[in-house]
């Protein structure tokens, strides 16, 4: 019989293995769970809706040859049995190791006399213990396929069709307004922004070429390959077409019509380039994809309008496009136009730190947007008075047939409208940097909604419908399938190859790998963005905060901002002209600019008229010093110049076969009438705009005053 110390000795070493074995069997449970969690080995249970879904049905091997799909989809399909057998692996390996574990123990603990009880209660506990272990790793009927990591595909599908709707919509612009504008004949004519720009280059050349002459004199040891460099053929070349031909911000100004011969000639140039980025914005819309070069050409026709447009390409969206263009040349293929693009082994998985860049582009917009209204001189956006809806509907830059519903409101609803920008300006646009997917997804909803919000209520050119299209890419392909119609998902992400994508992604056997070149570029990019925006967030905290502006020569990365103060009254610049000094006077129309008491606005976001636009500004920002560009209208409205008459709603004078002689500009007061109440505009003289005083301008008199400047 053993002694009562051999018993204790010996349930103490039975209870020491116990534990030391209990918490193997606790790391190995820890390590198993964390790699279903992580999943690599997650069970997939089908969605309630996957039969009605038709974008969602199984495709097989057997389905995909016999529907000669193509090969992508068998590759997918194939995938299917490899991971099949990668979870079986796994599942076999974690059962032999627990089964050796519980073995062991059960081998350890062999006790006699008195530490039989508890020999008989640890067995009892570990056969609990397996039990429990071996339900926690039993697969769910026969999904034991290894889930992928989130994928961006169908993301993408949709972003770059709103990206080419974007597109669309500015090159449509382009086209039919570009000449008036800043074509040869033009309010503000292409050719001499180029010929500043040409005349700054050939200075700065010119003090180079002094400068290189006298350091010859002082040259130091080990500089001679640097200098070699620095005066070779092809950074003189760089330096005299690119670097040095800058604006007077000394930024340097890609684009396309440096190539042209004759800058007297532009117009062809201005409807070609306009030509070509509608023809490719719309096969990015068609087919739902794009490679970089198409990007890149996208970014450098947009890049080239605002090179030489002037105020009329002054507005924040339009840096704020190419930003985001130059941001989606990173997130596609290279050269193919496949958007499911990949290799034998898998798709290509959408580029992760791309995709971060572009929520931080969303993040900055939104917040930018939040902190100028607060820091501004403007009380009305401040908590205490919050009466900034009150007015913003009627004198905003261009109401549509909505504005004076929304107007109207009760004023506590114009109160909650102030309150909730705050809200999703400032505040839920950091939810879109969380690494938490309910909460991004959250935070994206909230910023789509918000901007189709402001495209019923206004046109604001296709800022919002830009706007949308970064949030897009806070959502990913399960959420699309999951929740978008099946009418809606073959509008919006349908392509040949839609349906086998998504039904490998809900059924699991999707790869997704990423290419070691593509990380490397990836990687670059987002540490380039990342100290482009150094700057940019300075800024957002800065007191004085800059609104749509640019702090790298390449305006690469910007700040951004709209409406820090907003009108309490709406004032309108009404330009009449007339044969005789003494009248009787006709008045211009614009398109959608308020002018006709009688007319009711039109809906015509995302397109834009940019005359409109920026008569609006003219009068917001006082006397036309400060917009010196609408004396060349003034003067190109007189000589009845056909492309700048173009951008008017009609001509007073035409068929009357006779020209105006005299021109001037009137200041009224505009205010909603009541609704259901004619006419849609009440209207009240303010006085003379230009020029000032009594009189009136003469073809000749514009002339003047031009040169004078």
């Amino acid at each position: 019989m053993p002694s009562y110390h051999h018993v204790r000795t010996s349930t103490f070493d039975v209870r020491l293995r116990l534990r030391l074995h209990l918490l193997m069997v606790a790391i190995i449970f820890l390590a198993q769970s964390a790699y279903s969690v992580m999943g690599f080995a997650r069970p997939y249970s089908r969605p309630a809706n996957h039969a009605k879904n038709p974008l969602l049905k199984t495709t097989t091997i057997s389905d995909a040859r016999s529907a000669n799909t193509s090969s992508r989809v068998v590759r997918l399909s194939q995938s299917t049995n490899y991971s099949d057998r990668s979870s079986k692996r796994l599942r076999i390996k974690t059962k032999t190791m627990l089964s050796s574990i519980i073995a062991t123990l059960l081998m350890t603990i062999k006790p006699a006399g008195a530490a039989t009880a508890t020999a008989e209660k640890t067995k009892t506990m570990l056969s609990t213990v397996l039990a429990a272990l071996s339900t926690t790793i039993k697969p769910t009927g026969a999904a034991t396929a290894v889930a992928a990591a989130p994928s961006y595909h169908l993301t993408r599908i949709l972003f770059l069709r709103m990206l080419a709707i974007v597109y669309i919509a500015a090159f449509s612009v382009a086209k039919f307004q570009n000449k008036g504008l800043i074509g040869d004949r033009g309010i503000a004519p292409a050719r001499l922004v180029l010929n500043d720009c040409q005349k700054r280059q050939e200075l700065r050349s010119a003090r180079r070429k002094e400068w290189a002459e006298e350091r010859k004199k002082y040259s130091q040891k080990g500089s001679w390959v640097m200098n070699k460099l620095s005066d070779s053929r092809i950074a003189t070349l760089f330096r005299n077409k690119f670097w040095f031909r800058t604006d007077r911000a000394d930024r340097p100004l890609p684009c396309l019509l440096w190539l042209a011969k004759d800058r007297r000639n532009l117009n062809p140039w201005l409807d070609g380039l306009a030509n070509t980025g509608l023809l490719l914005s719309t096969i990015m819309l068609a087919t739902g994809s794009a490679n970089a070069l198409l990007i890149f050409a996208l970014w450098l026709i947009q890049r080239s309008f605002m090179s030489v447009g002037g105020v009329f390409y002054g507005y924040g969206w339009e840096p704020q496009l190419a930003e985001l263009t130059f941001h989606a040349m990173f997130l596609v293929p290279l050269l193919s136009m496949d958007p499911f693009f990949g290799s034998k082994s898998g798709v290509f998985a959408v580029p992760t730190l791309v995709l971060w860049a572009i929520r931080f582009y969303l993040f900055k917009i939104m917040l930018g947007a939040g902190l100028i209204k607060i820091k501004s001189s403007d009380k009305k956006w401040k908590p205490g008075d919050m009466s900034t809806m009150y007015y913003f509907y009627e004198t905003q830059p261009v109401p549509n047939p909505f504005s004076r519903q929304f107007h109207f409101m009760p004023k506590a609803w114009h109160k909650f409208e102030v309150w909730s920008n705050h809200f999703v300006e400032l505040v839920a646009p950091f939810l879109l940097l969380l690494p938490f997917r309910k909460l991004r997804l959250s935070g994206a909803i909230i910023q789509i909604m918000f901007q189709l919000t402001l495209i019923t209520s206004g046109n604001l050119s296709f800022l919002n419908w830009l706007t949308v299209a970064p949030a897009i890419l806070c959502l990913d392909d399960v959420f699309l399938t999951n929740n978008l119609s099946s009418f809606a998902q073959k509008v919006l992400i349908g392509t040949p190859m839609t349906s086998s994508f998504a039904a490998s992604l809900k059924s699991g056997s999707m790869l997704l790998h990423t290419p070691l070149p593509r990380k490397v570029i990836s990687l670059a990019f987002f540490i380039l963005m990342a100290k482009l925006n150094v700057k940019v967030v300075q800024n957002l905290l800065a007191k004085r905060q800059l609104m749509n502006a640019s702090f790298d020569k390449m305006r690469l990365a910007g700040t951004y901002g709209a409406f820090g103060v907003v009108a309490e009254e709406r004032e309108e610049l009404i330009i009449e002209s007339a044969v005789d000094a003494n009248g009787p006077w006709k008045e211009y129309n614009f398109n959608v600019k308020p002018g006709d008491v009688n007319r009711t606005p039109r809906w015509i976001s995302p397109y834009h008229h940019r005359i409109d636009w920026q008569m609006w500004i003219c009068a917001q920002t006082g006397r036309i010093e400060r917009n010196p560009w609408m004396l060349s209208f003034l003067l190109k409205l007189l000589q009845q110049e056909k492309d700048v008459i173009g951008l008017l709603e009609s001509d007073p004078w035409d068929g009357s076969g006779t020209s105006p002689k005299y021109i001037r500009v009137e200041k009224y007061k505009y205010s909603y009438n009541k609704r259901g109440s004619t006419p849609y505009w009440n209207r009240e003289r303010i006085g003379r705009y230009f020029p000032y005083g009594q009189g009136v301008l003469t073809e000749a008199m514009l002339k003047d005053i031009i040169r004078g400047r």
